[in-house]
């Protein structure tokens, strides 16, 4: 036989049910962060563009820092193969990503050791300093995600 106490307190149950589980599905959503990028890898790195793009359009302040390969896409010369569905190279994706206000930097070992110039960077591309980029990376309210 069920009681009313206990009917009572299923409804509570169930009524309170919906309110813990949207309270489970609400994300806290970092202000900045650190997308590191070396993978030579078209689809790696296109997918690095794409989830960095949209970070930025969900508010967050994108820095991209490329190193080893993922430098190349930073290159005036920069040739890559469009990749569906978007028909975008990973390299257009970055410069899409550098027009909206992301911060893009190849790494401080890219240039010197690939025998590549500043000149070849196109417009907007800095070099990153290890003392910046360390900070970033110890800074608990910035994110870091590597590709």
């Amino acid at each position: 036989m069920i009681t009313l106490p206990r009917t009572i307190a299923v409804l509570a149950l169930l009524a309170v049910a919906p309110l813990s589980l949207s309270a489970e599905r609400e994300v806290e959503m970092v202000e900045e962060v650190l997308v590191v990028l070396s993978s030579a890898s078209p689809l790696t790195q296109g997918m690095a563009m794409m989830l960095s793009t949209a970070m930025l359009e969900r508010g967050a302040r994108v820095n991209v820092l490329l190193c080893d390969q993922a430098g190349e896409l930073a290159l005036k010369s920069y040739d890559g193969e469009a990749l569906k569905p978007k028909e975008a190279t990973p390299g257009q994706l970055l410069r899409g990503l550098l027009s909206q206000g992301a911060s893009v930097n190849v790494c401080g070992l890219y240039l010197p050791n690939s025998g590549r110039d500043r000149d070849e960077l196109f417009e907007g591309v800095g070099i990153a300093l290890p003392p910046e980029v360390s900070k970033q990376m110890l800074d608990s309210q910035v994110r870091s995600f590597t590709f």
